[in-house]
């Protein structure tokens, strides 16, 4: 049984106690919230393992929200919506969401999305291994962190969970192009992703590098998806 804390941020009260009733059935304990003042409120006290945030929600909305929790810490973050409309799906991914679910949606579909993000962003997501350098990027699986290295130390990207579990895969190869379609079963295979929401996890990572002095790493291969390398 999981120990997990859940943060619910729903103001539709029937589907916060549904979700929160399968989540609980399921092993996890929850906390909801109705309104984004009150999920960023319950998120700084309870500091839950995953957040569940719908998007349109009263005070402030989801994606004020989600901009304000990554600030600050890649939590891992599935938004709600409504809105199937794949542009805002896009939008919130590019502010570092880990993924997002769209209703009307099967609780137990939500249960399992709860599951498969937790299993790939959690500390046992990767075995007890050695720490894997392409140049001057460190990629630590058992701390789940990405670094830079220079002559002082190494300095932390502040990567999200999935952006992590993107570059930590494609280290394991460098030099290897990976399509979208590898990337997406390797590194979000627990539901019906869009390959195109892998573009928009990849582009923050580069910019995060890119502001580190790591530049032309994460590099676009036409035709076919991404390659990691250390350019000279």
């Amino acid at each position: 049984m999981s120990n997990d804390l859940i943060l619910v941020a729903e103001d539709e009260r029937e589907i916060s106690e549904i979700i929160k009733t399968y989540l609980e059935r399921a092993g996890f304990r929850t906390v909801t919230a109705a309104d984004g003042e009150l999920a960023l409120a319950h998120f700084q006290h309870f500091k839950p393992s995953l957040v569940l945030l719908d998007v349109k929600m009263p005070k402030r909305d989801g994606v004020d929200v989600l901009r304000i929790i990554r600030q600050t810490s890649d939590t891992p973050v599935i938004m709600v919506t409504a809105m199937a409309d794949d542009l805002e799906k896009v939008s919130a991914l590019r502010l570092g969401a880990d993924d997002y679910v769209v209703k009307p949606f099967n609780a137990l579909e939500v249960v399992e999305r709860v599951k498969a993000v937790l299993r790939r962003t959690g500390p046992n997501a990767q075995p007890n291994v050695r720490p894997v350098s392409v140049g001057a990027l460190m990629i630590d699986h058992n701390a789940h962190a990405a670094f830079v290295t220079r002559a002082g130390g190494r300095i932390p990207i502040p990567l999200t969970q999935t952006e992590y579990a993107i570059v930590a895969h494609m280290a394991r190869s460098p030099q290897r192009a990976f399509s979208r379609a590898e990337l997406v079963d390797a590194c979000m295979p627990e539901g019906e992703v869009l390959e195109r929401t892998i573009d928009s996890h990849v582009s923050n990572a580069r910019r995060k590098l890119e502001v580190e002095g790591i530049t032309g790493f994460l590099a676009t291969v036409r035709g076919v998806g991404y390659r990691l390398e250390a350019l000279t």
